[in-house]
């Protein structure tokens, strides 16, 4: 069990009017673990433990509305995730083809804003219309700004972002030498959002596997043992507790 898991795992789980509504983090980020060990445990095929996590996203995306949460970017398909089984792979994008198709009408109802945060170069162009529709068709919501970040990897996005400075520089679009941080995030696939305040990762694994490097740089880092699959609104809930007690002081006294 991990330290914070330890801590936290007798904590009552708190109502939403328990937590504090001035210590809400802003951004949320999620690396979503554990649904092939979540299906291998039931003896039951990887892809089994995939649809049970769209089933925990769902409920986490939920919850994000109702407690005034603003971004939530989830990590769901890393530049990695191409070597995994063909089958696999298909699998995976036909479910968030699917997904997409099902969901839609929930965002739109409930506010949510789709975006696709990624190198969209590599996504089979069928996933990618999908996408591109759905951030078409929730670009007016403002409720919560969801990003879905799919073909991503991290250290790839920052060269990419050195290179589109690099050409800008070039064409005397931008002054190199007063180039800054603010600067070099508008060059970032997230563009526009805030730095995550908390980063969630589920199954025990204590890295964050290439996953927001530039954004996460003054972070609250949350580990826990639960399978993504099982992490419902009350592991939410909990987690974002965790978040409340912390002190953020950003280098200050």
């Amino acid at each position: 069990m991990s330290l914070i898991s330890s801590i936290f795992s007798s904590v009552r789980v708190p109502t939403v009017k328990e937590l504090k509504k001035n210590s809400i983090p802003e951004h949320v980020a999620i690396i979503m673990d554990g649904n092939g060990r979540w299906a291998a445990r039931r003896k039951l095929p990887r892809f089994a433990g995939h649809k049970a996590g769209v089933e925990a996203l769902r409920e986490v995306v939920k919850t994000c509305v109702q407690l005034g949460i603003k971004f939530l970017t989830v990590f769901s398909f890393s530049i990695e995730n191409w070597q995994r089984p063909k089958d696999e792979v298909n699998f995976l994008l036909n479910l968030f083809l699917e997904s997409l198709k099902e969901e839609l009408e929930n965002f739109n109802k409930n506010g949510v804003r789709v975006f696709l945060v990624g190198d969209r170069k590599l996504i089979p162009h069928e996933i990618l219309e999908a996408f591109e529709n759905a951030e078409k068709k929730t670009a007016n919501n403002n409720k919560l700004f969801f990003n879905i970040a799919i073909n991503y990897g991290s250290r790839q996005e920052i060269v990419e972002a050195a290179k589109k400075i690099y050409k800008a520089a070039a064409r005397n679009d931008i002054n190199i030498e007063k180039l800054d941080e603010k600067t070099f995030s508008d060059y970032l696939f997230t563009k526009g959002c805030p730095d995550p305040d908390f980063l969630i990762r589920t199954s025990g694994e204590y890295r964050v596997s290439n996953f927001l490097l530039w954004q996460i740089a003054y972070c609250e880092f949350y580990f826990v043992k639960t399978l993504w699959p099982d992490f419902k609104r009350k592991n939410f809930l909990k987690a974002i507790y965790y978040y409340q007690q912390r002190n953020r002081r950003f280098g200050r006294l």
